[in-house]
C-alpha cells in the first residue's frame, strides 16, 4: 500500500510503489528507484547503511528497506540538492539515536539552554513553598 500525501515529507516527489517480495535485483531496483544500476553500485560504497546481500551466483539482492533507503538517498541527492555528504549525514542525522547525556531535544535546548531540568526543578519548589 502507498503513503499517503499526508504521510510523505514535504515537498517529496510521489513514491513508487514497492513490490511486496522479500528481495529484488538490482535491475529490478534500477526500474524503481529510477537510476541506472552503476549508480545503485556507487550508491552502495558511499552509504554504509545500504547493505545487499549477495547470492550464491554473485547477484546483488536487495531487500525492501534498501529499495526505500535507496529512494530516501535519491529524494535527497536529487530532488533537495545534497551532496554525497550531506546526505550521509542527513541520514545519519536522522537515523541516530537520542544522545543518553542530553536527552533535551534540539528545539528545548533552544528555548531553555543546556537543559530545563533545573528551572523546573525551581519552579516546583517555589509552587510547594507557597502550598505548605
Amino acid at each position: 500500500m502507498a503513503d499517503s500525501p499526508a504521510d510523505q515529507e514535504p515537498g517529496a516527489a510521489q513514491q513508487p510503489e514497492i513490490p511486496n517480495k522479500l528481495f529484488f535485483r538490482i535491475g529490478e531496483v534500477s526500474q524503481l528507484v529510477g537510476v541506472e544500476a552503476y549508480v545503485l553500485r556507487y550508491w552502495e560504497s558511499e552509504f554504509p547503511g545500504l547493505s545487499p546481500r549477495k547470492s550464491s551466483s554473485g547477484q546483488r539482492m536487495f531487500r525492501r528497506k534498501d529499495v526505500e533507503l535507496l529512494l530516501r538517498i535519491k529524494h535527497l541527492l536529487y530532488a533537495q540538492k545534497f551532496t554525497i555528504e550531506g546526505a550521509r549525514k542527513a541520514l545519519h542525522d536522522k537515523t541516530k539515536p537520542i544522545d543518553a547525556r542530553k536527552h533535551v531535544p534540539a528545539q528545548q535546548t533552544e528555548l531553555f539552554g543546556s537543559s530545563p531540568l533545573p528551572e523546573i526543578r525551581r519552579q516546583v519548589s517555589e509552587i510547594l513553598a507557597l502550598l505548605s
